[in-house]
C-alpha cells in the first residue's frame, strides 16, 4: 500500500520506534461526502484491512468533549467546515487535551485532517516529548484523512492519561484537527480462520457456529433468504424498523458435506464453506447469481457518535458484465453503478436506501440503517462492498427475481405493501414558495379554472402559521380566518391541498411544551437552517412521540379538512449539518444505528395515526426523505431543494430511476428547479417547458419553486402550449396511470421503471440514464439538451416501438434520431399496448368516459382497467372493479373480459372506442378523431375480430 504523501521529521532519538509511523491507517479511509459530519463522530472510518479500536475520543469544538479532556490552549479557533468541526491554532498557538490509554498495549494516537487544507505546519508533543512535526499541504484534496502516530510503551507505561499538545511552528497554523482518538489497531480481519464448528437447523433455516461469532440463515420464501452474521453467540434481532415480514412457511432442505452446507428451496440454493463460512447463492439449476468473498464479513468494535457500536462490513464478488442499480437517490448522473461508490447519508438531495439490484435477477437489501458506503467496484473492479459505520451485526436479505419485478415484489413483501393514493392525487399539483393567504389559495386556482388548464390539488408552504409558533399547526387568522371553510370552499371546486408540515418545534410552544413532558423531543436546542430562530425536534423513534405528534396535527389541520401532508425537513435537517445526528439519542437507539432511518419513522407517525383516524380518507405524504420501507406509509418522496438548470434536470432521471429500482416506487421533483426561477428569460422557460414533459411521466406531477412564480396560466406563446400539452396529456393518461397505481399495490409493481426492468437480456439499456418505460407500455425519452429539437434514442430489442406523436413503427435494438420540437417529447410505445385514453377532462373528479383503445399492433397484448371509489380505504376490502382487456394480434381479436367486482358510484354502462395506432391515427395528444370501432359495455364479456 502507498505510503501517504505528507512531510514529516521524526525526532532521532525515535527514529526506529518511529519507522515507519506515517501509515495510511494500515489506513485508507473512505471519502465523506458533502455534509458528513466526520469531525463530530471522530471515529476512524476505515474501508480497509486495519481499523482503530479507540480507548478515548476528543470531539474538536465540542463543549461537553473538550471539558471532559481537560482542553486548554493559546490563540486557538474552532468551527464547522466541510462538513465537520476542526480545532486548530494559530501564530504560535497551541491547543492541547488529556486522552485515557491503556498503559500495558501499544497503541497509536489517530487525527483527522482535511485534505484540501495547505500551509500547515505543527509539533506534536506527548507528556512534553516530541512525536513528530507535520506539515500538511493539500495532502488529499476534498477528503478527510486519517494518521496514525505510534505510542512507544515508554510514553506510555504506568500512566491512565496522556497530554497531547498540537503546537504551532514558524508562525504557521496547528491543525485544523477534526478528530482525535487513542487506540489500538485490529489486523485484518481474513487473516483469522473463521470455521464453521457446528449445524444446528430450525423453523426457519439454519444456526451455524464459528470459530468465533454464529451465521444464520432465515428462509422468508423460497426466493428470499435473511444471512445474520454476530460476532457474538447472539441471535438474529427479531425486530427490524424496514422488515415487517416473518418467514414464511417454506419447503426445504439441507445436504452436507466435507467442504459446504447447502440450503436449497424451490427457485434458490445457500451455499456456506465450512472452511470460512461464506455464503454463496445460485438459482436452483446452480448458476451462479451473488458470492460473499473470503474474508469478506467484518464485525469490529466501535464508537460513533459517542456511543459504543460495532462497525459492519461485508464483501461480495460481482460478475464481469453485471451491472447495478438502486441504493435511493443520488444527483451524481450515473445509472449503472459499477465502478463507483455511493455513501447512503441522508442530507438534502440525497437519499439513502439500502437496497440495490442486479442485472443478473437478484436484489440485496442491507439492514442496517446507520452511516454506510456502498462501493461497486470503484476500488476493486470484481468487488461489492457494504460498510456500515454502526450496527448489530452483518444483516442482509438476499432476494431473487429473476426479473426485477419479482425482486422488487419480494422486497415489498419483506417490508410492505404501498398503499393506494387517491385518485385525485395523480392530476396537476401547483405549489410555490409560497402562497400567504386563503385568498391567494383560492385565486390561484380559479385563474386555472377559468383559463380551463386541468389541476387537481395546490399546497401550502410553511409559514402559514406566522405569528403562531413553528410547530403550533395554526393558521394565521389574519390570513387565513377560516380553515374549514377554506377547505370546502376548494373540495367544491374538487381541488385539494397538502400543507406543509415540519418535525421541529419553536422552544417556548404549547406542541413544545407537550413533547418536551413525554420525553418525545431531543434535548438539544439548534439553530434554524432558515429562518432565524431556535427549536427542538421530535423523536419518532419513540412511539408516544409519534402518537402525540399526529394527535397535534389532526385537531389543528386533519379536522379543518386537509387532504394530505408535506413533510418537509425529513432526512433529519436538524441545524443542516448532515451528520449531527448521529449523536443523539433516540427511542430506537443510538442515533449512529438508526441514523438514515429517520424518514421512515417520520412518516410512520402521520400514516398510522392517519389510518387510526379515519378509513374513509387515503393517506398523502410528500416528503423530502426515504428510507428502505417507507412505501408503506403512502408516501412519495421529491429529489430536494435543486436548481433550476439543464444539468441539474439530467441528473433527476437517473435520480428518480434509481429511486424506484430501490423498492419505493413514488417519486417526483420541483418541475422547472427549485431555485433560480426566472419567468422573463427565454432560456429558463424553454427549461421549464422541457422539465415539464419530464414530470408528466412521474409518479407526481407537481410545480414548485421559489422566486418567480410559475403557474401555468401565468405563461403565453409556445411556452404556454407546451405546458398545457402535456397537462393534457396527464389527465387523457388517467385512467392509464391509476390502473398502473392499482398493480403497484396489488403485485408489487413498479410505475416508473429503468429499462433493465423490461429488457434485462439487452445489455444496451443498463447505462441509459436519460430513458425509461412508465407503466407497462410507454418509453419516456426527455429532452435534457438546450435548444435541442431532436435527441437520440435507443429502442430497446425485442419488440417493436411506435412514436406516440406521429404513428411511425419502428424495429427494437436500434438508436434513431428522434424529433424534439418544444412542445414534443419523445415517447414511444411497446407493441402489443393496449393504451385506455381517457377523454379531455379538468379534474380528476370527473369520469373517464368515452374511453378509447389505443391498441399499438405487432404483438399480443394485455390490460387491466381498475376503478374504484377514488379515495378511501374500501378497496382493501374488495370494493372495486375490474374489466380485463386481451388482444390477439395474429387472429386480430381483442377480448374484453366481464366486469369483476363493483363499488358505489360506478359506471355501469360506458363507451370503449378501439383504435388501432398507425400513422395519422390514434396520435398524439387529444382525442382520436377516427375510430375503428364503438362498443357499448354493460358488464359482459364481448369478443371482437377485426
Amino acid at each position: 500500500m502507498p505510503r501517504m504523501k505528507l512531510a514529516s521529521q521524526f525526532l532521532p532519538t525515535f527514529s526506529l520506534l518511529l519507522a515507519g509511523l506515517l501509515v495510511p491507517s494500515c489506513t485508507a479511509f473512505s471519502q465523506p461526502r458533502e455534509g458528513e459530519t466526520l469531525g463530530r463522530s471522530n471515529e476512524a472510518r476505515s474501508t480497509d484491512e486495519s481499523e482503530l479500536v479507540a480507548t478515548d475520543i476528543f470531539r474538536p469544538g465540542d463543549a461537553a468533549s473538550e471539558t471532559a479532556h481537560a482542553f486548554r490552549g493559546e490563540n486557538t479557533f474552532t468551527g464547522p467546515a466541510n462538513g465537520g468541526v476542526f480545532r486548530d491554532a494559530r501564530d504560535g498557538g497551541f491547543f492541547e487535551v488529556s486522552l485515557k490509554v491503556d498503559s500495558a498495549k501499544e497503541q497509536v494516537l489517530q487525527a483527522t485532517y482535511w485534505g484540501s487544507d495547505g500551509g500547515r505546519e505543527f509539533d506534536i508533543l506527548v507528556d512534553g516529548t516530541k512525536l513528530i512535526t507535520q506539515k500538511v499541504e493539500n495532502n488529499r484534496p476534498g477528503e478527510f484523512f486519517n494518521v496514525n502516530y505510534a505510542l512507544p510503551l515508554a510514553l506510555t507505561r504506568g500512566k491512565s492519561r496522556i497530554s497531547v499538545r498540537f503546537q504551532s511552528v514558524n508562525g504557521r497554523t496547528a491543525g485544523g484537527v477534526f478528530g482525535l482518538a487513542v487506540g489500538r489497531l485490529l489486523p485484518p480481519v481474513d487473516a483469522i480462520p473463521n470455521p464453521i464448528r457446528s449445524v444446528r437447523r430450525d423453523a426457519n433455516g439454519l444456526i451455524l457456529k464459528q470459530g468465533v461469532g454464529t451465521l444464520q440463515l432465515q428462509i422468508f420464501s423460497s426466493r428470499v433468504v435473511r444471512v445474520f452474521y454476530s460476532a457474538t453467540d447472539g441471535a438474529a434481532p427479531i425486530s427490524s424498523l424496514a422488515v415487517i415480514a416473518r418467514p414464511a412457511k417454506t419447503q426445504w432442505r439441507v445436504s452436507q458435506s466435507s467442504a459446504e452446507i447447502v440450503l436449497k428451496t424451490s427457485e434458490l440454493q445457500v451455499r456456506v464453506s465450512r472452511a470460512n463460512g461464506a455464503v454463496a447463492f445460485t438459482n436452483a439449476a446452480g448458476g451462479k447469481l451473488l458470492s460473499e468473498q473470503l474474508g469478506g464479513k467484518q464485525v469490529r468494535p466501535a464508537v460513533v457518535g459517542g456511543f459504543n457500536t460495532l462497525r459492519c462490513r461485508q464483501e461480495f464478488a460481482l460478475a464481469p458484465d453485471e451491472a447495478i442499480f438502486g441504493l435511493g437517490q443520488h444527483q451524481n448522473g450515473d445509472m449503472n453503478y459499477r465502478g463507483k461508490r455511493v455513501r447512503l447519508q441522508q442530507r438534502n438531495t440525497d437519499v439513502a436506501i439500502p437496497v440495490l439490484v442486479s442485472s443478473k435477477g437478484y436484489g440485496v437489501l442491507w439492514d442496517n440503517p446507520a452511516i454506510t458506503d456502498v462501493n461497486v467496484g470503484e476500488r476493486d473492479a470484481g468487488t461489492l462492498s457494504w460498510s456500515s459505520e454502526a450496527g448489530k451485526g452483518v444483516d442482509y436479505y438476499f432476494m431473487y427475481g429473476p426479473e426485477l419485478d419479482g425482486v422488487i415484489a419480494g422486497y415489498r413483501n419483506l417490508t410492505g405493501k404501498a398503499p393506494m393514493f387517491a385518485r385525485y392525487s395523480w392530476g396537476l399539483w401547483q405549489s410555490r414558495e409560497r402562497y400567504t393567504s386563503a385568498q391567494e389559495l383560492f385565486d390561484v386556482v380559479g385563474q386555472y379554472r377559468a383559463a380551463h388548464i386541468p389541476i387537481d390539488g395546490i399546497i401550502q408552504d410553511w409559514q402559514y402559521w406566522n405569528p403562531n409558533p413553528w410547530g403550533s399547526h395554526k393558521f394565521d387568522p389574519a390570513r387565513y380566518p377560516d380553515p374549514k371553510g377554506m377547505m370546502a370552499k376548494l373540495h367544491a371546486d374538487n381541488t385539494h391541498m397538502l400543507i406543509s408540515v415540519w418535525p421541529k418545534f419553536d422552544v417556548d410552544s404549547p406542541n413544545a411544551d407537550e413533547l418536551r413532558k413525554a420525553n418525545a423531543l431531543y434535548p438539544a436546542v439548534i439553530p434554524y437552517v432558515y429562518p432565524p430562530g431556535q427549536g427542538q425536534w421530535y423523536d419518532p423513534f419513540n412511539p408516544v412521540a409519534r402518537q402525540i405528534y399526529w394527535r397535534q396535527m389532526k385537531d389543528q389541520l386533519f379536522a379543518a379538512g386537509v387532504d394530505g401532508w408535506w413533510l418537509d425537513g425529513s432526512e433529519v435537517e436538524l441545524s443542516g449539518n448532515w451528520g449531527e445526528f448521529r449523536s443523539y439519542k433516540t427511542g430506537g437507539g443510538p442515533g449512529a444505528e438508526v441514523f438514515n432511518a429517520y424518514p421512515l419513522m417520520h412518516t410512520t407517525a402521520v400514516y398510522q395515526g392517519q389510518r387510526a383516524s379515519t378509513s374513509a380518507k387515503r393517506v398523502y405524504i410528500l416528503t423530502r426523505s426515504a428510507y428502505a420501507g417507507q412505501q408503506r406509509n403512502g408516501a412519495t418522496t421529491w429529489s430536494g431543494d435543486i436548481a433550476a438548470n439543464w444539468d441539474v434536470l439530467s441528473k433527476q432521471i437517473p435520480a428518480g430511476i434509481n429511486f424506484t429500482l430501490s423498492g419505493i416506487p413514488y417519486w417526483n421533483t420541483d418541475t422547472g428547479g427549485f431555485f433560480g426561477n426566472n419567468a422573463d428569460d427565454p432560456k429558463w422557460r424553454e427549461l421549464y417547458a422541457r422539465w415539464f414533459q419530464f414530470s408528466t411521466f412521474c409518479p407526481m406531477l407537481r410545480i414548485h419553486g421559489t422566486d418567480k412564480p410559475k403557474e401555468i396560466w401565468r405563461f403565453t406563446g409556445e411556452t404556454r402550449a407546451a405546458l398545457e400539452k402535456y397537462d393534457q396529456l396527464r389527465y387523457h393518461l388517467l385512467p392509464y396511470i391509476y390502473s398502473t397505481s392499482w398493480r403497484v399495490t396489488n403485485e408489487g409493481y413498479t410505475m416508473m421503471r429503468g429499462l433493465v426492468m423490461d429488457f434485462r437480456q439487452d445489455p444496451q439499456v443498463y447505462g441509459i440514464p436519460d430513458q425509461y418505460m412508465f407503466g407497462p407500455s410507454l418509453m419516456a425519452c426527455p429532452v435534457t439538451k438546450e435548444g435541442a429539437t431532436s435527441r437520440r434514442v435507443y429502442l430497446p430489442k425485442g419488440t417493436t416501438w411506435t412514436d406516440f406523436a406521429t404513428g411511425q413503427s419502428y424495429a427494437g435494438g436500434q438508436t434513431i434520431s428522434a424529433a424534439a420540437p418544444l412542445d414534443t417529447m419523445p415517447l414511444f410505445v411497446k407493441a402489443g399496448s393496449i393504451l385506455p385514453y381517457g377523454p379531455s377532462v379538468q379534474n380528476s373528479a370527473e369520469k373517464s368516459d368515452p374511453l378509447e383503445l389505443r391498441i399499438y399492433r405487432g404483438a399480443n397484448g394485455t390490460f387491466t382497467l381498475y376503478e374504484d371509489e377514488g379515495d378511501n380505504y374500501n378497496y382493501e376490502r374488495g370494493i372495486y372493479a375490474t374489466i380485463s382487456f386481451n388482444w390477439d394480434d395474429k387472429t386480430r381479436t381483442l377480448k374484453i373480459g366481464k366486469r369483476q367486482g363493483k363499488f358505489p358510484g360506478m359506471l355501469s354502462n360506458r363507451t370503449f372506442k378501439v383504435v388501432f395506432v398507425k400513422p395519422g391515427k390514434g396520435v398524439n395528444v387529444g382525442s382520436s378523431a377516427s375510430v375503428d370501432k364503438t362498443i357499448a359495455y354493460n358488464g359482459n364479456a364481448i369478443v371482437l375480430r377485426f
